[in-house]
């Protein structure tokens, strides 16, 4: 009896290192709108440190409001994260960034792509430059994996001037036209401090909109809060992808926002010192599934047939 029972025993092994290798291959992006992050928030041993712990989540993550001219910030968390690497994980982190943006000279900020090298690598980048469009203009880099479903696809920021939002997330469409274009893709995600929602965006704004009339898809609802504070409940942060190709590439109901605080065990009085906002995130899907399937059903055959064969005996 105790042989019979083997080849299931094998199948429950299998079934479950292959959920933690799905696990590990999932491939997350995450967009976080910091609040003012420069050098003084650099020096906060305490604050860095959950900062890495969030950004290590993702195999890409866009950071905005960096405000990092000299670039002491950013590659100071980009040590912490390569250390916390070294200690728990098995990756490594490289920085793409924008030039500083803006129109006031004590408001100017970055968009900032932070990555892991093993799992993705930038094919190139193009910083949109039609300023009277946007008071930060969208800095797009198009990306390559391996590890999705959708091999190639272009990420594009938008921090958008509150006031100005709905003409700023309208414009987007302009450019969607211009990176898809320029590197032959239409897979292009828009992500960030969009600002669509309370009351910067209402219901008569969504008709002026292109992206909510085309073939885009908000990934993240209406409903959703993406501020800290009690005070608000805004879906301010929001994701977009373009068609059906990359919507299909996206984890079914993977796009969410991430509560450190609770996930991480952090008061809130400490999560509001590094932002107003939590981050949002999404799962692509990964082809490392398909790749798990085909071991998986010749062994889920070959220990039903030694099943067969034992329980004839």
């Amino acid at each position: 009896m105790r042989w019979r029972s083997l080849p299931l025993l094998l199948l429950l092994l299998v079934s479950f290192l292959l959920v933690c290798r799905a696990k590990r291959s999932e491939f997350r992006i995450c967009a976080y709108t910091l609040q003012r992050f420069n050098s003084e928030k650099a020096s906060d041993s305490r604050l860095m440190h959950t900062l890495t712990r969030i950004v290590s989540r993702c195999d890409i993550t866009l950071l905005q409001e960096v405000m990092d001219p000299d670039g002491k910030a950013i590659r100071s968390l980009l040590a912490s994260l390569n250390r916390y690497s070294e200690r728990y994980e098995d990756y490594n982190y490289k920085v793409v960034s924008s030039k500083s943006l803006g129109t006031s000279a004590n408001n100017m900020q970055q968009y900032v792509f932070i990555y892991r090298t093993d799992t993705v690598s930038v094919l190139g980048e193009h910083q949109y430059k039609k300023t009277q469009s946007f008071t930060r203009e969208p800095f797009a880099v198009h990306f390559q994996s391996q590890r999705t479903a959708i091999k190639e696809f272009i990420l594009v920021p938008l921090h958008s001037e509150p006031t100005r939002a709905v003409q700023e997330i309208d414009r987007l469409y302009d450019v969607f036209v211009e990176v898809s274009k320029k590197w032959k893709n239409t897979n292009v995600m828009f992500l960030g401090g969009f600002y669509a929602s309370c009351a910067y965006m209402n219901r008569q704004d969504r008709k002026k909109i292109r992206l909510l009339q085309t073939k885009f898809s908000w990934l993240i609802a209406d409903r959703v809060d993406t501020t800290v504070t009690d005070m608000t409940s805004c879906a301010y942060d929001r994701i977009v992808v373009h068609g059906q190709p990359f919507l299909r590439g996206v984890k079914a109901y993977s796009a969410k926002v991430f509560n450190f605080g609770k996930d991480l065990k952090i008061p809130r009085t400490k999560v509001v010192e590094i932002s107003d906002h939590y981050p949002v995130e999404v799962i692509l899907q990964s082809s490392a599934l398909l790749l798990q399937a085909t071991p998986f059903l010749s062994l889920l055959f070959i220990c039903t047939v030694v099943q067969s064969f034992l329980s004839a005996l």
